[in-house]
């Protein structure tokens, strides 16, 4: 049985729509942001997006790198901003496991979106997580063990763990997802920190880390996709900022969901758009992805269908229209609205009306 006492004191920071909540958990007091946005209304019940902090950061640094605060005006959603543990043994602030301690964050999130329930109208359908290095690895955690929670998750510069390190290691469960789950990921192929490099890490034949393909090949397998993914290049906007940026989809999962990654050639253990690679806000990437995904799959799933629309090359049949986020496209009138066609030969068009 967890400790669990909530005490929410909540204390002006920033603006009249920033709070800081207090919540005592597991015997220590904890904080989380909360960002409310004005159009905000409590009979209407509003998504929520969790943003988690690096390694040996703070919400409040990270949520001026990660700043969801504008895209959460316009959109309509409440951001949260959780802050991590000081290891036991006085160190800096982290998620995941504080040995020697059986502490868990992923009961913290939980708390946090009961806690949040209390005073906000918030969809229970709705709610994503995205993080950056280590809080990218908690994001990955939530997707594997809070899944019936959680709709759809980011993870930038960081990894997912294999099943061995954290059966092994931390005595979890092994990942285990129990609904269709929109994934994204924003690597850097330079990144040589080990728990987000490309390649993975393995260590004494042990296995750690997984490998960026290994983790969409996970979730694609998992949400049984397409196989292959479509590829595309991202606009290289920002020459000068030595990246470019790889777009893959593997769409047509199950209750239409899709796996996403935004390779980021050259890109070491950034977060695109504050530093590193300026071709990609991954903020807006993040939310433009996540935000198309409820529990039960993508939330327009049913209203889709597959277009069979003859092409004027012979014996090549357009058999799907999407956008540039992987988004199946039934009516396609809007003229500043990038689109690939694919085609029954598997081969894809770009083409802008």
């Amino acid at each position: 049985m967890r400790n669990l006492f909530l005490l929410l004191i909540p204390s002006l920071c920033m603006s009249q729509t920033t709070i800081t909540n207090n919540l005592s958990f597991d015997g220590s007091d904890r904080e989380y942001i909360v960002y409310v946005p004005e159009s905000y209304d409590e009979t209407k019940n509003t998504p929520v997006v969790f943003n988690f902090h690096g390694g040996a950061g703070y919400a409040n640094d990270f949520m001026y790198t990660n700043d969801m605060r504008p895209i959460a005006d316009t959109a309509n959603f409440i951001a949260v901003y959780p802050q991590g543990a000081i290891d036991p043994d006085g160190g800096t602030t982290s998620w995941i496991h504080k040995s020697p301690t059986d502490h868990d964050d992923i009961f913290f999130v939980e708390a946090i979106i009961d806690a949040l329930s209390l005073d906000y109208s918030i969809d229970q359908s709705r709610i994503y997580a995205c993080g950056y290095s280590e809080g990218a690895i908690l994001s990955y955690e939530l997707g594997c063990r809070l899944n019936h929670k959680i709709a759809a998750f980011a993870a930038v510069s960081g990894s997912m763990l294999e099943d061995y390190y954290r059966t092994d290691s931390y005595d979890w469960d092994p990942c285990s997802p129990n609904h269709p789950t929109g994934m994204m990921l924003i690597p850097g192929t330079i990144d040589e920190s080990p728990h987000s490099n490309y390649e993975g890490l393995t260590w004494a034949n042990y296995p750690l880390y997984m490998s960026v393909n290994d983790i969409t090949s996970y979730w694609s397998n998992y949400n049984n996709t397409d196989i292959n993914p479509i590829v595309t290049d991202v606009v290289n906007s920002v020459p000068n900022d030595g990246s470019t940026v790889e777009r893959k989809l593997w769409l047509n999962g199950d209750n239409c969901v899709s796996v996403q990654e935004l390779k980021v050639i050259n890109g070491d253990h950034d977060w695109p758009g504050s530093f590193g690679n300026m071709d990609i806000s991954a903020s807006e990437e993040i939310w433009n992805f996540v935000s198309q995904f409820y529990l039960e799959g993508q939330i327009d799933c049913d209203q889709l269908s597959t277009h069979e629309i003859k092409n004027p090359t012979p014996n090549k049949e357009l058999i799907q229209v999407i956008d540039v986020l992987g988004r199946k496209v039934v009516n396609h009138q809007n003229k500043n609205q990038i689109l690939f066609y694919i085609y029954d030969d598997g081969s894809v068009e770009k083409f802008k009306q």
